[in-house]
Formats: structure tokens, sequence, C-alpha cells
């Protein structure tokens, strides 16, 4: 434990690294300098411990909650489960949620929050009481609600967390009606959404596929146009990495290569992703995987096999100096928070590559906890009202068409042109159409002026931009 305290209390450059990058597109801009330094500045960071008992024993966890920018309300953003949290990381990842809503027109501010524990090494009764008293800490001190702050889950929290987060919320105020947007990441059964869980990596693969639907872009790197038969290699087999693969298959890229923590596999002709998650889950490894033709011990070696397209979708600092010059992909898609230093992103530009930024890449998720937020303030369930008012048209429409033409259509014909949208298709076309017009957003602002080097600053310049005018229409800027 005092090995891994004294790594994650070294490393406290992420939140430096952000700000570099804001000071560095803010010079694309024209605003007040006061201005930019309140866009750029946490407003409230609050750190506080608590005890549990453990046994006959008690012991003290370090908690965060950062709301990084009040511009929009409320703010948003996950919390973080891991012994490596520290209050520098989560301040980074509170300023990314900030820009990342901008970026994707989600009317919420940034937050963050943490949890200093590794969930495996604690029972579920103990996980649970973290939790609640976590929840009951950011009660007392007002940095929970569905106007304030929602949370919702990251790294090491899921559901199941965000579940006893909204049952304390819900308990500790009562006839509250909105109780249930005090955070998102739920179950359906509690007024979750459909397509919440996969929401993450369904946004990374639409990325992805929009990035490479560009023949101007692509031809630049020496690609053909279009995802069919792209290469990607996936870092980490998590909630991201795996949907972020999943959907990428299914839009017919081929997925050579695996990293998890304990290794990675290869196979240039292409792995089944679900096969290897099954694989994993029985042995508790992907190694020894009978579809892989290469296998290495050290996880970081998977990510420089060759590949088009390279999506590290496990933390931070994966792609260093160190490595950067071993990475063929062209392209690398941030599925995770910060995976590339500044210095190995400068190299990889350097060399012609394109890299799709974290802010963007991974903003599936937060834009469907918004979708979910809405329907916890609405109290209905997207498509109820309307689906089978739809569903009656349309097939009067067929009728009417059928009886005018006299061509009759198949039941599957019939079928498919009928049915009206569910909750769970009208979250994904929305979530499609999220991804699909920011990453022009970025692109054109990149295109628009040639000083402006990288999508990461292009995506900065444009959340820049957008956080500005909603300070001067609160009035608290000319």
């Amino acid at each position: 434990m005092a090995t891994n305290n004294s790594v994650a209390d070294q490393d406290t450059h992420f939140f430096g690294d952000v700000c570099n990058n804001f000071d560095y597109a803010a010079k694309f801009t024209k605003h007040d300098a006061g201005l930019l330094d309140q866009i750029k500045s946490c407003n409230s960071v609050y750190r506080f411990r608590f005890p549990i008992r453990r046994g006959n024993d008690f012991e003290v966890i370090d908690a965060w909650r950062v709301e990084h920018s009040q511009h929009q309300s409320p703010t948003k953003g996950g919390i973080r489960y891991s012994e490596m949290v520290n209050e520098d990381e989560v301040m980074a990842l509170a300023a990314l949620m900030t820009y990342k809503c901008a970026i994707v027109n989600v009317p919420f501010g940034g937050a963050k929050g943490g949890i200093k524990i590794n969930p495996k090494n604690y029972s579920l009764q103990e996980l649970e009481n973290i939790t609640r008293r976590y929840t009951v800490e950011l009660i007392r001190k007002n940095f929970i609600g569905p106007s304030i702050d929602v949370p919702a889950p990251d790294y090491g929290s899921g559901e199941r967390e965000m579940s006893w987060i909204a049952d304390t919320y819900a308990t500790m105020n009562p006839g509250q009606l909105d109780a249930m947007g005090c955070v998102t990441g739920k179950p359906i059964a509690l007024q979750g959404i459909a397509g919440r869980r996969e929401a993450t990596g369904r946004g990374v693969a639409i990325a992805i596929r929009e990035c490479v639907s560009i023949a101007e872009d692509m031809n630049k790197l020496g690609l053909p146009t279009g995802i069919s038969g792209k290469t990607i290699i996936v870092q980490g087999l998590g909630n991201v990495g795996y949907y972020s693969a999943k959907f990428l298959a299914e839009f017919g890229a081929i997925i050579v290569g695996l990293c998890e923590y304990e290794g990675a596999i290869y196979n240039p002709d292409g792995l089944d992703v679900e096969a290897v998650f099954q694989h994993r889950k029985a042995t508790g490894s992907i190694l020894d995987y009978p579809g892989s033709k290469q296998e290495f011990k050290h996880s970081a070696e998977g990510l420089e096999q060759p590949c088009d397209i390279l999506v590290p979708a496990a933390l931070e600092n994966q792609i260093t100096v160190a490595n950067i010059r071993n990475i063929k992909a062209k392209i690398i898609a941030e599925a995770a928070n910060g995976p590339t230093s500044p210095e190995a992103e400068t190299i990889f530009y350097q060399n012609g590559g394109i890299i799709i930024p974290d802010m963007y890449v991974n903003a599936g998720g937060v834009t469907v906890s918004y979708f979910e937020w809405l329907k916890n303030l609405s109290h209905v369930a997207f498509g109820r009202i309307n689906r089978r008012f739809e569903e009656n048209t349309n097939l009067n429409l067929v009728n009417m068409v059928e009886g005018i033409t006299g061509v009759a259509l198949t039941p599957m014909q019939r079928s498919t042109i009928v049915r009206g949208a569910s909750e769970l298709e009208l979250v994904n076309s929305g979530l499609e159409d999220t991804m699909i017009r920011s990453y022009h957003e970025i692109r054109e602002t990149f295109k628009a002026n040639p000083s402006i080097d990288t999508l990461r600053t292009a995506a900065f310049v444009g959340a820049i931009n957008k956080i500005a005018v909603s300070y001067q229409n609160l009035g608290v800027w000319p």
C-alpha cells in the first residue's frame, strides 16, 4: 500500500498538462485574460476523510469531489474508485469534464469524484458502507443534487454504486420529486436509461468511424476511407474497452490486438472480442486464448504491434516518450482520459499521425447521462408517450399506399416501416447525432485556422469559446 501511495503522490502533473493544453489553445481565442483564468481554474475542491469499521478495527478513507466550473448547472462527473487516485487527478478529470460537456453541447459544468480504495480489497457490505458514507459527506456540504452536482460511474464503480448513491440521497431528502436525478448510470429498474452502460464505448466507435470517413484526412495518412477493414488494437477490456471493440467490429473493423494488465494478445487476422471476453471471465486472463497468434507478458508490448488505429481505453499516461516511437498505428483514439502525454503527442503529430482527443472520444457516457437526467426530471421514459401513436400513423400510411398501388408489403417490410422507436433506439440515435456533429465542429475549427496544429487544440478552442459565451450570458463577464 505504501508503494502505491508514493507513486500516486509523485504523479501530480495531470492537471498541469490539462492547464498547459488550455493555455496553448487560449492563444487562438480573443477572450479576456481574467475570463480565461476563471474558465481554467477549479471553482471548488472538497477533500475529506471518513472512517469505516472493518471487523474490530477502523480504517480512514480519503475522498474528493471537485466542481471545476459552474458556468452551467448542475455540474457533472464520475466517481473513481482507485487506490491510485489523488487530488491532482480528480482536478484534471473535472476540468476535462467541463470541456467535454462543452464539446458535445451538453449543458453541464464539469466535476469529478474520487475514493482512494481498491474495490477488490473490500467486501460488498464494506463497499456499500463506503459509498453511502461518501454520499452523506457530499450531501452535508451541498455537493450533490439534481440541480447542483450529478455524479456518474467511472473507473472502479458502476450501476451498483450509483444505486446506493441514489437511495442514500433520496432517503436523506424525503419528498424531493426529482431525487433520482441526483446521479446517473443507475440500473434501469431504478430510473436508469437504456443504452447508458455501453454509451461510452459506442461513442468511441462512432467517433472513430466518423474520423476515418473523411477521404481528405485518410489520404494524408495513406489509408483507405471508411471503417471497414481497418485494423485496431484496444487497450483495456473493461466496460469502455469491451464495448468499443464490440461496436468497432460490428462496424466492420478488425480487432487485431487486445491488451490488459496481465498481458496482451495479437492476431493479424482478427480476434473474436466476445470469445476473448468470455475466456478472460472463465480463466481470469486474456492470455492462453486459443485464437491468438502472439502473446505478450507485458501489456505495453501489445500497444506496439502493427495496426491502423490504437484505442487506449484504460488509464492515463499509457503512451509516453518511452514508447511513442514504437507505436505503429496512424491514428490514436483516446477512449481513456489522458492516455497520451503532451510530449508523446507532439512526436506522433510530427510523424504524421492523428490523435482524436479524449475530451471528444469518450463523451458518449456524459451524453447519455444527460438523456438519463432529462428522463429523471421529466418522469417519463423516452418513447413511452408517442411510440404507439407513431406506429398507428405509420400503419395507416402503409395501408393507404398499398390500397392505392395494389402492391402488398411482406410482413417483414411492414414491420420495419410501421415500428415506432424504443427508448434504446432513441438514445442511440441521439448519441450518434451528437458524436457526428461534434467531430465536424472540431474538424472545422482545426481547418479554419492553419496555426492550430492538433485536433486536441481545436477541441479546446471550441470548448473555451462556448464556455466564455455562457459566462457572458450569465452577466458575469461583459
